[in-house]
C-alpha cells in the first residue's frame, strides 16, 4: 500500500466486508482516498482481485488497484480499523423469510475487530445491506456488544447507509447517486456523512434515524417490483384483448405524467427479494400486506406464462412440442451482466424442460462452461453456425442480440413443418413485415 494522504480529519483505516457488486465499488472509491481494508471470507475472490482479475466482468486490472487499498480474506487484518462498512448478501430462505445469517457472521467478525481498539476515539460500524426496518439494531447491534464488549453510543457509533449499486448500469455508478446515511447516535451522523461525501458527489441525504433510512431503502424495491407487476399484468391482459402491449405503452407514454415502466421478467439480489423483507416486518407488527405480494405473485409466475405462450405458438405453427428444438438467448437475471441470481430466463428454460423441449442456451455474458455448471444445454454463437430451431426465446436481450437484426434470427428458424417462433420478451427486436414468415411474440 502506497503511503497514505492526510485523513482529513475521519476516522481510519476504513474497511469494507464483502467484495460483491456492492462491496467492491465501495473498497475501490475509498481507496483512493484513505488506506482501506477489502475483506472478504472468500479466499478465491480475494485472490482473483489480488491479481487484477474481476469475475464479474466490472472492473479492468487497472481499476482494481487503487494506492491505498489491500485485499484480504483473514479477519485479524481488520483489527486497528476504525470505520467498518458492512455490504454482504441479504436473501430469503426457502420460505421467502428473511436469510440474515450473512448479516449475523459479518456481524460478529467486526464484533471481534472492534476488541483491538486502541482507544483514540470510538470506532464506526455502517451497515449498507439491505434488511427490513429495525433489523441493524435489533440483529446487528446486539452481536456487534456481544462480541466486543463494548457499548455503542461510548465506545463505537452504529450507522445505516442502504446500497443503491445497480448492477450492469454504467450511468447510476457510485459517485453519481445520491447516498442515505443514518446513525443511532445523532453525534456520529456529521462523521458517517463527510465519510462519505468522499465518493458519492451527488451528495449524502441525511435520515433521522436507522429504521427510516432501512424502510426507505426497501421501499424503492418494492416500488419498482409493483410498476413491473402491473405492466406484467397489464401484458397478460391486452393479449387476451388482442392488443400489442408496446403499441398501448407507447401511446399512453405522449402523456407527460405516465410513468416509463415496461412488462419483463424480474430478477436479481434485489427487487424480487427485498419486499418480503418488508412483508416480513409488516407481518411481525400484525399487519398483512395485500398489493405488495399479489405483485409477487404476478412477477413470480412470469416464466411460466412465457412458456405456455411459447407452447401455444409451436401448437399454431403445427410443430410438435414434445422435443422441440427451443434456443434461449440470455439467462442472467437482466442484461449486460454477468450475475444469474434469482434469473427467471433459467426459470423459463426449466418450464419449457418440463413440456419435454430440447432447450438450448447461449449467453455470451457466461459462456459455455458457466452454463454447463447450470445445468443447460449450451451452443457456441448460434448466429455463425449451421443449427436450426423451431422456436428462438430472447429472453436477456445483451447489447449484442439485437444488433444482428431479424434477417440474422429468421435464418436460425426451422421453417419447413410449418413458421418457426420467436418469442422477444422485452420487444427488442423489429417486428416482422411478413407475419407469414414467423410467428413472433413479445409481452
Amino acid at each position: 500500500m502506497n503511503p497514505p494522504p492526510d485523513n482529513l480529519g475521519l476516522p481510519t483505516p476504513i474497511a469494507v466486508l464483502g467484495l460483491g457488486y456492492v462491496g467492491l465499488p465501495l473498497a475501490l472509491a475509498f481507496g483512493q482516498h484513505l488506506p482501506t481494508v477489502a475483506f472478504d471470507v472468500d479466499q478465491g475472490r480475494v485472490r482473483e482481485l489480488q491479481s487484477g482479475s474481476d469475475r464479474n466482468g466490472d472492473y479492468a486490472p487497472e481499476a482494481l488497484r487503487p494506492p491505498h487499498l489491500t485485499y484480504t480474506s483473514n479477519p485479524e487484518d481488520l483489527a486497528g480499523a476504525r470505520f467498518h462498512i458492512v455490504a454482504v448478501p441479504t436473501p430469503v430462505d426457502g420460505t421467502r423469510r428473511p436469510d440474515t445469517s450473512f448479516l449475523v457472521k459479518a456481524s460478529k467478525i467486526v464484533g471481534r475487530a472492534l476488541r483491538s481498539l486502541d482507544g483514540n476515539g470510538p470506532a464506526y460500524v455502517v451497515f449498507e445491506s439491505t434488511v427490513y426496518p429495525g433489523c441493524t439494531e435489533q440483529v446487528c447491534l446486539p452481536i456487534l456488544e456481544a462480541e466486543s464488549g463494548l457499548r455503542s453510543g461510548q465506545d463505537f457509533h452504529l450507522g445505516y447507509s442502504p446500497e443503491r449499486i445497480n448492477t450492469g448500469d454504467p450511468e447510476h455508478t457510485l459517485d453519481k447517486v445520491v447516498k442515505i446515511v443514518a446513525t443511532r447516535d445523532p453525534e456520529a451522523l456529521d462523521t458517517v456523512a463527510g465519510m462519505y461525501r468522499l465518493v458519492a458527489h451527488a451528495g449524502v441525504y441525511c435520515a433521522p434515524d436507522i429504521p427510516t433510512a432501512e424502510a426507505a431503502k426497501v421501499i424503492e424495491n418494492v416500488q419498482r417490483d409493483l410498476n413491473i407487476a402491473l405492466m406484467n399484468e397489464l401484458a397478460m391482459l391486452f393479449h387476451r384483448m388482442g392488443l400489442d402491449t408496446h403499441e398501448v405503452l407507447r401511446a399512453a407514454r405522449t402523456k407527460w405524467n405516465f410513468l416509463p415502466f415496461e412488462p419483463g421478467f424480474v430478477g436479481g439480489h434485489c427487487i424480487p427479494v427485498d419486499p418480503y423483507y418488508l412483508t416480513y416486518r409488516a407481518q411481525e407488527v400484525g399487519y398483512h400486506p395485500e398489493v405488495i405480494l399479489a405483485g409477487r405473485r404476478i412477477n413470480d409466475q412470469m416464466n411460466n406464462y412465457v412458456a405456455q405462450q411459447t407452447v401455444k405458438l409451436l401448437v399454431k405453427s403445427g410443430k410438435r412440442v414434445r422435443g422441440a428444438r427451443v434456443l434461449v438467448l440470455g439467462v442472467t437475471f437482466k442484461e449486460n451482466v454477468r450475475d444469474v441470481r434469482n434469473s427467471r430466463a433459467i426459470d423459463l428454460v426449466r418450464e419449457l424442460e418440463s413440456y419435454e423441449c430440447a432447450v438450448f442456451v447461449h449467453d455470451p455474458m457466461l459462456g459455455t462452461t458457466t452454463v454447463e455448471q447450470l445445468k443447460l444445454r449450451p451452443v457456441d454463437n448460434p448466429f455463425t453456425g449451421n443449427a436450426v430451431y423451431d422456436a428462438i426465446i430472447l429472453a436477456v436481450p445483451h447489447k449484442v442480440f439485437p444488433q444482428n437484426g431479424l434477417d440474422a434470427y429468421l435464418d436460425l428458424l426451422e421453417n419447413s413443418d410449418g413458421p418457426g417462433v420467436i418469442i422477444d420478451i422485452k420487444g427488442a427486436l423489429p417486428k416482422p413485415i411478413e407475419p407469414t414468415q414467423v410467428l413472433y411474440w413479445r409481452l
